[in-house]
């Protein structure tokens, strides 16, 4: 029996409070989101191909999710048996489980490499090696500890090539660095698993990092909203007002240092009025060039490339919405492209792009810097559409410069310029709530499942229910405009 595994040891050095929950009150934790849930389900597919790195292995996965005992029993069988490579190798230290992705036993001795499915080797990555590392440690010695990671520069030209996707990064001398503070570590976190009541820990910077924490909702539940954490471009100020007692925005003093966007965020909240600086709203509004095309793109950008041509997270667009308008305030057309899920989809994509959006107007997107990049690796690997795509370039506007430059602000907005925080404050009837798809990650977590060939759902009603939203998303930029002008 355990009383901390990797995980929650991970959990535990983030914030005792969060590990002591964890394990006394379970139930306080919010539904995984779509958003998590991909970045899981991602991590999962690509620890199961790095597996073909060393073909082979003895698989000591849990029968059950649960079930770690017996895969504690299987790994010492396969070690005993003298396998030379095991896959989810676990090991129980002193109340401490810990499972490796692959163990492999060379001439030298044995090699432990943990896979993430990630780009790079990032300093957590140590914390949780280190951890792992001492507990094999206290069955078999360990001549190297490395972090398989895929590799960004890898693009993909037929079968997937395991060797040129993934990295692999011996990180033996900075784990046995951390190694040497882990037995403290886990003496204290076993302390905190033991206490009759849940610690007191006050909120902090730590609620974040190195993730944001599942607790956050509980622990949070006496900041008010809208709250000092909600000042834009804030960096540490939330903090120092928090730690004197201030934690409503309308409270924060009159002479308090804020920048202009804080100040009028600040008095915003407090007036309950709009602030508009019309010069240069007006200025901007003339200068749209019409017909005025909407436009948003929904992307999926895989762990392990799909298509030829593309590398690990290459933002990998699938769908398009555009509303068409031929004179501002005027009625507007609406047109869209949905992949079908049956092959890369960029080609199509691009022709229909180009079909749908002609030679005269602005396009008008939300945070432009997205679909200018997508954009730009459309023409890079598209070579054909090169000149075509790269023309449409110069006549991309962003929606949001109006917003980010001050020029038009609302409280509802609580110092926010994404569009889920603009939309309900300036077209509160207009909204994602009646959606099945609600936001971009669960569109592009099940466009990639559909590609992958592993969404389990009714294809059609995705496809219905991908075209609502993305059909949304730019309707959304169309009333959001409307606004703006009759501000002026």
């Amino acid at each position: 029996m355990h009383l901390l595994s990797k995980s929650t040891y991970m959990r535990g050095r983030q914030c005792p409070k969060a590990l002591w929950l964890y394990k006394h009150q379970r139930e306080l934790l919010p539904p995984l989101d779509a958003g998590r849930q991909a970045i899981f389900s991602a991590g999962t597919s690509v620890g199961i191909l790095a597996q073909q790195l060393f073909p082979g292995g003895v698989d000591c996965t849990p029968p059950t999710y649960r079930d770690f005992e017996q895969s504690v029993l299987d790994t010492e069988r396969a070690i005993a048996d003298g396998a030379r490579v095991i896959y989810e190798a676990a090991f129980l230290r002193d109340g401490v489980l810990a499972a490796m992705d692959i163990l492999v036993r060379t001439d030298d001795g044995w090699k432990a490499y943990e896979v993430k499915g990630s780009t790079g080797v990032k300093d957590v990555y140590i914390n949780d090696a280190a951890l792992q590392a001492h507990v094999i440690e206290g069955s078999i010695p360990l001549v190297d500890v490395s972090i398989v990671h895929l590799n960004n520069r890898y693009v993909k030209q037929g079968p997937i090539d395991v060797h040129a996707l993934f990295t692999i990064a011996s990180v033996k001398e900075r784990v046995e660095t951390e190694r040497m503070h882990v037995p403290a570590r886990i003496e204290a976190l076993k302390a905190v698993l033991l206490l009759p009541e849940v610690p007191v820990i006050e909120i902090g910077p730590h609620c974040n990092t190195p993730y944001s924490c599942d607790f956050k909702a509980h622990c949070w539940a006496h900041v008010p909203e809208p709250s000092v954490f909600d000042l834009s471009n804030s960096a540490g100020k939330p903090w120092l007002l928090y730690g004197r007692g201030i934690l409503r925005l309308a409270d924060v003093p009159a002479d308090e240092p804020l920048n202009a966007a804080q100040r009028r965020q600040v008095d915003a909240c407090i007036s309950g009025e709009v602030a508009v600086d019309r010069e240069p709203l007006r200025k901007w509004l003339d200068a749209l060039r019409y017909p005025l095309h909407h436009f948003d793109f929904e992307t999926m950008n895989a762990a392990v490339p799909l298509y030829d041509g593309t590398g690990p997270f290459q933002q990998l667009p699938f769908q398009y919405s555009l509303h068409v308008q031929a004179t501002p305030a005027g009625a507007a057309e609406h047109r869209e492209f949905l992949g079908d899920g049956r092959g890369d989809p960029r080609e199509t994509l691009v022709q229909q792009l180009l079909a749908d959006i002609g030679p005269e107007g602005d396009i008008l997107a939300y945070h432009a810097p997205f679909e200018r990049r997508v954009l730009a690796e459309l023409a890079r690997d598209l070579p054909h559409h090169a000149a075509a795509i790269e023309a449409l370039l110069p006549r991309i506007k962003d929606l949001i410069d109006p917003f980010k430059k001050g020029w038009y602000y609302a409280p509802g907005m609580n110092g926010s310029n994404s569009i889920k925080s603009v939309l309900p404050a300036l077209v509160p009837e207009l909204d994602y709530h009646d959606l099945n798809i609600q936001e971009g990650a669960t569109a592009s977590m099940h466009y990639s499942q559909l590609a992958a060939g592993t969404y389990a759902g009714d294809a059609a009603q995705l496809r219905a229910d991908l075209l609502a939203y993305c059909e949304l998303d730019t309707l959304a930029m169309m009333r959001v405009l409307a606004v703006l002008e009759g501000s002026c």
